[in-house]
C-alpha cells in the first residue's frame, strides 16, 4: 500500500465511532531485575523496580481504536471493586466512552499480572473467577446497542472466553447491526463455541482457526500460500460461518485473508523485531475494523492491520500503534 493511500484512509479515522463488546481485563506488568536464585526453591528472585497497568482484553481493543483518533465505546462486565476503578480511570483518561460498561457486584474484575525481567516474561498470574453474566445485564446491554446503533459505524466482538459473549447476545446484535448496514467483526475464542454467522469479518489466529474448523493441528509450512492444511481450514470456516471475509493471523508469518470465490491473499509479516506478542490480536482486529469503516478495501484493511500488529509486537507490554507509527511502517516497507 502506498503511503498516500493510507493517508486517505487514516484521514477518516477521527470521524468514525465504534463499539467494542467483550471480556474486559486489567493488565498489570511488574518490571524487575533478577540477580540471584531463591534459596527456598530453584526459582529466580525478582527485585521489583516498577509496576504499570493497561487495559486488557476487549478494553485493549478499544484502546487501540481510540489511539487512532476514533470515538469508541466499550461494553463488558466489571465488578464493584478497586480493580474496576483502576480500569475505569485508565480508559477514561485515554478518552474511551464508558456509558456502556456493565457492573455486577458478584463479579470479580479480571486481572492478569505479568512479571518481567530482562525483557523476558517470567510468569503470569491470573486473578479471575468463573461467572455467568445475568440475563438482565445482557438485556440492558442489548437495549443500549439498539438505541445507539444509528450513530455507530461498526461493532467489534472481542471474545476471551470469560463469559460475557454468549450466542443469543451475538445473534441478536449481529442481526440488528447487519440489517442496519453496519460493519460487524469478531475475534473468536475456541473455548467458547460461538457460531459467528454472517459477520462482516472474523479474525481467529492460526490455532483458533484450526480448532474451530475441526482440523488437527499441523506445523506450518514455510510458505503459507502452499500450506494446504491452512487453506483447507480457511475454506471450512468460510462455509461454516459465511462471513464476508475471514482473516487468519499467522504470527511471524503475517496474515491470510480469505474471501468466498477468491484465492487466499497472504499478507507477509512486517515486524522487524519481536519482543512481546501480548495484545497483538487485539490490535489486529481493532485496526482491521477501523480501516474497513474508514473506506479501506478488505485487503487494504488487512495490510493496515498487519502493519499495526508489527508495530505493537516490537514493544514490551500491552501496546498500541498510532497513525504516525503506521505511516512510518508503511513507508519503510516501500520498495527502494
Amino acid at each position: 500500500m502506498q503511503v498516500e493511500r493510507f493517508d486517505q484512509i487514516a484521514a477518516n479515522f477521527s470521524k468514525k465511532r465504534l463499539l467494542v463488546i467483550g471480556d474486559l481485563m486489567l493488565d498489570e506488568f511488574v518490571w524487575g531485575r533478577v540477580s540471584r536464585i531463591s534459596p527456598e526453591a530453584p526459582v529466580p528472585v525478582v527485585e521489583v523496580l516498577r509496576e504499570s497497568f493497561f487495559p486488557g482484553g476487549a478494553a485493549n481493543v478499544a484502546r487501540n481504536v481510540r489511539e487512532c483518533g476514533a470515538e469508541v465505546y466499550v461494553m463488558g462486565l466489571v465488578g464493584n471493586d478497586s480493580q474496576a476503578e483502576r480500569l475505569r480511570k485508565i480508559l477514561q483518561d485515554g478518552g474511551t466512552r464508558l456509558e456502556t460498561l456493565a457492573v455486577e457486584s458478584g463479579f470479580q474484575t479480571i486481572v492478569k499480572t505479568r512479571i518481567i525481567a530482562r525483557q523476558q516474561q517470567l510468569v503470569r498470574v491470573d486473578r479471575e473467577q468463573a461467572h455467568k453474566v445475568t440475563p438482565a445485564t445482557l438485556d440492558r446491554c442489548f437495549q443500549q446497542v439498539r438505541e445507539m446503533l444509528p450513530s455507530l459505524d461498526g461493532i467489534i466482538f472481542e471474545d476471551y472466553g470469560k463469559g460475557f459473549v454468549v450466542q443469543s447476545f451475538v445473534d441478536e446484535i449481529t442481526q440488528l447491526a447487519r440489517a442496519a448496514k453496519k460493519v460487524v467483526t469478531a475475534d473468536p475464542n475456541p473455548k467458547n463455541p460461538i457460531e459467528w454467522t454472517r459477520l462482516t469479518a472474523v479474525k481467529p489466529n492460526r490455532s483458533e482457526a484450526y480448532a474451530a474448523a475441526g482440523v488437527p493441528w499441523q506445523e506450518p509450512e514455510t510458505d503459507p500460500r502452499k500450506d494446504h492444511n491452512l487453506v483447507e481450514v480457511g475454506k471450512r470456516l468460510l462455509k461454516r460461518w459465511e462471513p464476508d471475509q475471514l482473516l487468519i493471523t499467522l504470527g511471524e508469518q503475517g496474515m491470510m485473508l480469505f474471501t468466498e470465490g477468491e484465492e487466499p491473499h497472504h499478507i507477509p509479516p512486517r515486524a522487524r523485531e519481536i519482543y512481546d506478542l501480548s495484545g497483538a490480536g487485539d490490535t489486529a482486529i481493532a485496526l482491521f475494523t477501523l480501516a474497513l469503516v474508514s473506506g479501506a478495501t478488505p485487503l487494504e484493511a488487512a495490510e493496515i492491520s498487519n502493519h499495526a500488529s508489527g508495530v505493537v509486537v516490537a514493544k514490551l507490554g500491552t501496546a498500541t500503534s498510532t497513525p504516525a507509527e503506521l505511516r512510518e511502517s508503511l513507508a519503510f516497507a516501500q520498495p527502494r
